[in-house]
């Protein structure tokens, strides 16, 4: 045998058994001199390593190098000369693999896995220009062996730790992992845990792939609680995460944020505000541009803002107010100050979509005790952004405060006098003169917050705005249907509607205003009757209860005009939507349909199938890991450049997707202030062209950001 390495702790064995390794040795030298000879010059620790036969339960001490325990590379630098490296004699074979994989698998030897971790750094560091390394003791690789020790270790590294560890077989708290952290087995192990945790992260850094991005992240989600004893790993983690979660494409999105909200769950306070933080300012980012095919995956990102949410209520309302509150700064630096740049600021998509964020969240929440106290400030912050600018450029922008503010009143069950900002418009002149400039194309108000000139002369702009008014303000009337008050309530609305009849010139817009006029009067009659025959008094809590089993059956005349009405908006926006971004599995109603995801730990075979797919690939982590993409992804991204008329919405994701760089608007640099420039002069499609442009390499490695 050969020296003795150092090491702070041994353990004893028996006679027997180091008889039976010194043979395994002694034939090891006949059958391959060279490589014993090898292990004698650079691999002492394999000849003496004296626990080879140690299962699993043991609970003695295990010998560990001192490189091992030190995960950090400075601790690999100096131990060979470059000179004395032989890189074509360590050559990492399938032989080697499967024999330790069977010794794990049959055996449960601890060597076996101490092998297969260092294997396992070997292949996330591959490629990396890291100098000499000690510590790599096989420097070669074909793609075949990369994969198979990737899947190995992803699909059994969690069972062998939690073995080790003495932990049940899934799940855990952080509290569990804080009293494991004064054990003993903790203080044997916990570098394998950190070895396997901080080399993951490093190879998801260099994957592009994002199938095998997905099936990493998945395999790691079933570990994510041993990263409550590593806080900077922690941070790290969550910042890929939601790189992921922003700009991945397929299924990558759904199982980032599945990994997130996992972290939370499990880890509490740990990770709740930095997540908390960390999302938001992320589907700030990626909401800057809105057009016709980035509308589903806006409000995917906005569904799961919305689940997170709902994982600590008391916390997240701290950051929601916080978040609020920004937004009514901005809106009050408008008002008084009253530029061109004040005014930008507001009337941007990254403002409107961060409004219909926490609509969303407020309706979702109204019932809760801890959210509903936002209502009353966002409710004041839209009307406001609605007011701001009453001019007919803005009729697209006003229509959407008016939905987020319908959508408010009906959750909550508040009364919000909307029908003022519907009825204003009307009275425009630019609604009640018959177009100058021609039929026009198409208007998709959702995707527009402001109109050109040449659009606003044109039919179609017209018909969109009077549709759209009509729709709204009938949603707003038909909520209060059921009101004993319902009378007084319409009675300004249809006044004013009657004199838009008469003054407008277009005969198909008075026939729109005549159809909802009428059904307000039937309204009218309809409560009216039952109105006659109460005997309590308007500030009586009975008046609360006037016709609730007709507003459950949903059968006042504006009710069923209502339903009529959001079938046609919906075949309106079927039509005009030529292309849709699908994100996961049905992406668009995830908040809703959370639930139906199968557990995790039901699809663990599946997902092991689907890993030997993915690694299936001749992928290696370094060198210019780019040239690599699927002929798939290549063509989209040809496709992306050609594309013109478009924001270039997935160009914001690959450059500027770093979330811890993320400024919201008060903080905003001159670089986006130029950007808001062109959008306020209309010329947002130049404005995607020009950022396609100007698209700089992705960083490879968040974590060393």
């Amino acid at each position: 045998m050969g020296e003795k390495g150092k090491k702070s702790k041994t353990m004893s064995k028996s006679p027997s058994a180091a008889r039976e390794h010194k043979e395994q040795l002694e034939r090891l030298q006949k059958k391959d001199p060279e490589f014993y000879q090898y292990l004698q010059q650079y691999g002492k620790d394999l000849l003496t390593f004296d626990d080879a036969d140690e299962d699993f339960d043991d609970d003695a001490e295990v010998d560990m190098e001192d490189a091992e325990n030190q995960l950090d590379d400075e601790t690999y630098q100096h131990d060979i000369p470059e000179e004395e490296e032989k890189p074509s004699k360590n050559v990492l074979t399938t032989e080697m693999v499967n024999s330790w994989c069977k010794s794990i698998r049959e055996d449960e030897k601890l060597s076996a896995v101490h092998s297969i971790m260092k294997a396992f750094r070997t292949a996330c560091h591959y490629g990396d220009d890291t100098g000499t390394d000690s510590s790599a003791k096989f420097a070669v690789m074909s793609s075949s062996v990369f994969n198979k020790i990737m899947l190995f270790t992803l699909s059994e590294m969690d069972r062998i730790l939690r073995k080790l560890l003495k932990l049940p077989a899934s799940g855990g708290k952080k509290e569990t992992i804080i009293e494991l952290m004064n054990t003993k087995q903790w203080k044997n192990y916990n570098h394998l845990v950190k070895s396997y945790l901080g080399n993951a992260l490093h190879v998801l850094n260099q994957m592009t792939d994002t199938k095998m991005i997905s099936f990493t992240l998945r395999r790691l989600q079933y570990s994510s609680v041993f990263l409550a004893a590593f806080p900077s790993l922690l941070r790290k983690y969550i910042k890929v995460a939601l790189h992921f979660w922003g700009t991945g494409g397929d299924a990558l999105p759904v199982v980032s944020f599945l990994f997130l909200r996992d972290l939370c769950v499990r880890l509490g306070s740990d990770c709740l505000d930095e997540c908390f933080r960390g999302i938001y300012k992320a589907y700030v980012l990626n909401c800057h541009f809105v057009n016709a095919s980035k509308l589903q995956h806006i409000q995917f990102l906005a569904n799961c803002v919305i689940e997170l949410i709902r994982v600590d209520l008391p916390t997240a309302y701290q950051h929601a107010f916080v978040f609020i509150r920004q937004l009514a700064m901005l809106l009050r630096d408008a008002l008084n100050m009253k530029t061109k740049e004040a005014y930008r600021k507001v009337y941007e998509w990254k403002f409107i979509n961060c409004l219909e964020l926490w609509t969303g969240a407020i309706c979702t929440y109204s019932s809760e005790a801890d959210f509903r106290p936002l209502a009353y400030p966002l409710t004041q912050i839209i009307s406001g952004v609605a007011r701001l600018v009453p001019t007919a450029r803005y009729f697209p922008l006003r229509l959407r405060c008016v939905k987020m503010l319908n959508r408010i009143s009906a959750a909550t069950g508040t009364f919000i006098p909307v029908s003022m900002l519907l009825l204003d418009m009307l009275e425009m002149k630019e609604l009640n003169r018959p177009p100058t400039g021609g039929v026009g194309k198409a208007v998709d108000l959702r995707t527009t917050l402001k109109a050109s000139k040449l659009i606003l002369k044109t039919r179609a702009f017209q018909e969109a705005c009077v549709i759209s008014v009509v729709e709204e303000l009938a949603e707003h009337l038909a909520q209060w249907s059921y009101s004993v008050a319902f009378f007084e309530l319409s009675f300004i609305p249809a006044v004013r509607l009657r004199s838009f009849c008469k003054c407008t010139k277009v005969e198909r817009f008075r026939k729109e205003m005549r159809h909802l006029i009428r059904k307000i009067e039937a309204n009218d009659d309809f409560t009216n009757e039952r109105r006659a025959s109460v005997t309590f008094l308007p500030n009586d809590n009975a008046a609360t209860s006037f016709l609730e089993d007709e507003k459950k059956m949903r059968t006042s005349p504006l009710s069923q005009y209502v339903t009529t009405l959001r079938q046609r908006a919906q075949q309106r926006n079927d039509s005009m939507l030529e292309s849709s971004v699908l994100v996961g599995e049905k992406s668009a109603v995830f908040g809703k349909k959370l639930d139906q995801i199968p557990d995790s730990d039901e699809e663990d075979d599946i997902k092991n199938d689907d890993g030997a797919t993915v690694f299936s690939s001749s992928w290696l982590p370094g060198g210019d890991s780019r040239a690599n993409l699927p002929k798939e992804e290549e063509k989209k991204k040809k496709k992306k450049k050609k594309k013109k008329g478009m924001e270039q919405d997935e160009g914001v994701g690959d450059d500027e997707d770093v979330v811890e760089d993320l400024v919201l608007s008060s903080d905003e640099d001159e670089d986006e202030d130029e950007e808001d420039t062109a959008e306020e002069d209309g010329n947002e499609e130049q404005l995607g062209g020009s950022r396609q442009q100007n698209k700089k390499e992705k960083p490879k490695n968040l974590s060393n950001k």
